[in-house]
């Protein structure tokens, strides 16, 4: 038995679990550079009126592992990343629809439906290893695709959107 290794997946949700209490009053302010900016109807913004995190708040938050193959990769790949909920939870997001904006400006309107009903992740790993900008990251809306068929279709497609910067609640 290995006392001294803690599964990443746990760690996060130790983390998580040490300062969520401390966000839902006030979200730190990130001390590496910002991934995500969360605006727009928020309870707990840390810079101005924005919620903005850097790797390490992401990490924090509660995770989740989807094992799928994409319309836009070859083969299965294993995808981590922060529950979408998760990340919104802490930036006290009230709104029921999100635009998700990625770097080169695309954006989607996602409802929180499909985030609660398929545990859809941000994802910024694949198969291990932290998401490149040229291969969809730094983050990228993931739904499980393999786990649900009715997924497969152009609406779904579209709202997944990769090289995410910002998500503004609406």
């Amino acid at each position: 038995m290995r006392l001294g290794f803690i599964p990443r997946s746990l760690l996060g949700c130790l983390l998580f679990s040490l300062i969520m209490p401390a966000w839902s009053h006030e979200l730190p302010q990130p001390d590496g550079d910002v991934m995500l900016t969360v605006s727009g109807d928020i309870s707990n913004p840390n810079v101005g009126d924005e919620a903005r995190f850097d790797r390490q708040m992401l990490d924090a938050l509660p995770s989740r592992v989807i094992e799928t193959h994409t319309p836009w990769t070859n083969g299965k790949s294993r995808y981590e990343g922060p529950l979408a909920t998760a990340v919104l939870d802490a930036a006290g997001a009230r709104g029921t629809w999100f635009e998700v904006r990625a770097l080169n400006d695309f954006a989607a309107k996602i409802p929180r439906s499909d985030l609660e009903e398929y545990a859809v992740i941000l994802a910024m790993e694949r198969d291990g290893e932290p998401m490149p900008i040229r291969e969809y990251g730094p983050i990228f809306v993931l739904y499980p695709f393999d786990d649900h068929p009715e997924l497969r279709n152009e609406t779904i497609r579209f709202r997944s959107v990769w090289q995410v910067s910002n998500i503004h609640v609406e």
